[in-house]
């Protein structure tokens, strides 16, 4: 019972936060992460997160980047592939080079230092993809290039960690082994969505006993389960799995039923959850590095991002778009924080204080992504 009056603060909130962020002329995201702030340990201390609130904020990214994958045009994503590509790679090369600045001038070793600009170098995809769905803008050539630059980031993020880690650890790493494990997967996910897919979801509306829905959730499961074995992240398999799914004749179908089922309780909870992790404690011994970090963690996004769009016939408004879209760092810089508090790639006296940055830079990207498409 008892979490249930969690889950219940939790939806009162999100439902509270969004609705007031609308009201304002924002978009919903923004006021459910703040609602997780003010409901967690940072403010009220009402809710603190739990393993089952992780894992229910699993699925609602996971339910989020299907969805994203359902409603993605496959054709459109390769049409755009160059842009991408460009945008991905401006959008590395800038903050892994201002995140390790930052790390020396404040007295950070040369590989904590390489990976804070690793960790504001990675992009939340799920927090633009449902701005621009919430924008009316999910299908545009935008959002193609947003989506595919920030998957290519996450990627190339997770396989210059793996080889950081290696250095800092002195365990050898096969780079061949990583790069194998991905094209492996990235092969797989293609011949299971180009026959084997199309194949289950055809006899399983022929299930008595099973709606189709829960079968794309299988395959949902399924890809992302697959992305974690091979070293992928998991959000790219959920998207794989909604771009296969996309290419039946299920496709409205299986969106009309999961888009409920998704915002009805997981995505608002993994919303929340970002907010939950936000802690304020020892953050005022290290405000010029929050000041500064944060300065470097959007300019650099900004600026690299933009200039890989403008570098691929973008206009210049449209580049400033993608330059703002690509800001969030979100959950995957959550992820890429534990991993290197696990692996002592940094000083935990940190950790507050990094998140602060990220939260930063994850608040501020749907406003200004709603203040961008707003100006004619």
């Amino acid at each position: 019972m008892d979490f249930i009056i969690v889950l219940l603060i939790i939806l009162v909130s999100a439902a509270c936060g969004g609705e007031l962020s609308a009201r304002l002329g924002q978009t919903t995201i923004l006021g459910k992460i703040i609602a997780g702030i003010i409901v967690g340990p940072a403010v009220l201390g009402w809710v603190s997160p739990t393993e089952t609130i992780h894992n229910m904020s699993e699925i609602g990214i996971l339910f989020l980047m299907f969805i994203a994958g359902l409603e993605t045009d496959a054709t459109d994503l390769y049409k755009n592939r160059k842009s991408s590509i460009a945008v991905a790679l401006g959008g590395l090369l800038f903050p892994v080079a201002g995140g390790f600045a930052t790390g020396l001038l404040f007295g950070l070793k040369p590989i904590p230092s390489v990976f804070l600009g690793l960790l504001l170098a990675a992009t939340s995809v799920s927090i633009s993809i449902l701005t621009l769905r919430e924008l009316g803008q999910l299908n545009s050539r935008e959002s193609t290039t947003i989506l595919g630059a920030a998957l290519v980031d996450d990627i190339t993020v997770m396989f210059i960690l793996a080889i950081t880690m290696g250095v800092w650890t002195g365990t050898k790493v096969n780079i061949g082994i990583l790069l194998g494990k991905e094209i492996l997967f990235f092969l797989l996910i293609a011949l299971l969505g180009w026959k084997a897919i199309p194949w289950f979801m055809k006899i399983s509306t022929s299930f008595k006993a099973t709606e189709n829905i829960i079968s794309a959730v299988i395959i949902c499961f399924v890809f992302a389960s697959l992305a974690h074995l091979l070293g992928v992240s998991s959000i790219i398999g959920a998207f794989a799995a909604g771009l296969a799914v996309s290419r039946t004749d299920s496709q409205k179908e299986i969106k009309r039923k999961i888009v409920p089922i998704a915002y009805t309780i997981f995505i608002p909870v993994f919303f929340v959850q970002i907010g939950l992790s936000v802690s304020f404690v020892g953050i005022q011994n290290h405000i010029w590095f929050i000041i500064i970090g944060s300065l470097f963690a959007i300019l650099t996004k900004w600026f690299g991002a933009f200039l890989g769009a403008k570098l691929t016939s973008f206009s210049t408004k449209s580049a400033i778009r993608i330059g703002a879209a690509m800001m969030s760092r979100g959950e995957v810089a959550l992820i890429l924080l534990t991993i290197g508090l696990e692996k002592k790639l940094i000083d935990p006296a940190y950790a507050s204080s990094i998140l602060i940055i990220v939260m930063i830079t994850t608040l501020i990207t749907p406003v200004l992504l709603k203040t961008f498409y707003k100006t004619p």
